[in-house]
């Protein structure tokens, strides 16, 4: 049987915002539906990302949600989303999510020959890059 396994991320109020700025990163069509789009049109959480989908080129999606005032945001803690291939798009995706984040480890040749670093993007979200066989990146 064959299915997908998709990212799904939570944000405190501004997943609009930041589905945005992944789709200028990776290019894509977005979706977007509200709350109030879903039927809680009377509610303080009309205006919130009740889903949110990036339809990325290549067969990749990426979703999330704002978390509904009823229940309490945390913050990212975990994981990280992963990014890799042989695709030198990959050094701009980089540059592109650390832009306005903060770079945990600098995209750069490791020993196992590929081009690797992190990140946490201005949403707080936790990225990993890994270019394969790239020792481009500085």
């Amino acid at each position: 049987m064959a299915f997908l396994l998709n990212p799904y991320l939570n944000f405190n109020g501004n997943a609009r915002e930041a589905f945005e700025f992944y789709r200028d990163v990776f290019g894509g069509e977005l979706t977007v539906s509200t709350f109030g789009d879903l039927g809680a049109a009377d509610g303080a959480d009309a205006d919130k990302v009740m889903h949110a989908a990036l339809e990325i080129p290549g067969g990749h999606t990426l979703m999330g949600a704002d978390v509904p005032g009823h229940m309490q945001y945390a913050p990212p803690a975990g994981f990280a989303v992963s990014v890799s291939g042989a695709d030198d798009a990959l050094q701009g995706y980089f540059e592109q999510l650390a832009a306005k984040g903060t770079i945990t480890m600098p995209l750069q040749k490791q020993v196992w020959g590929d081009a690797f670093g992190m990140l946490t993007d201005q949403f707080g979200i936790p990225w990993m890059v890994n270019i394969q066989g790239s020792g481009q990146a500085g």
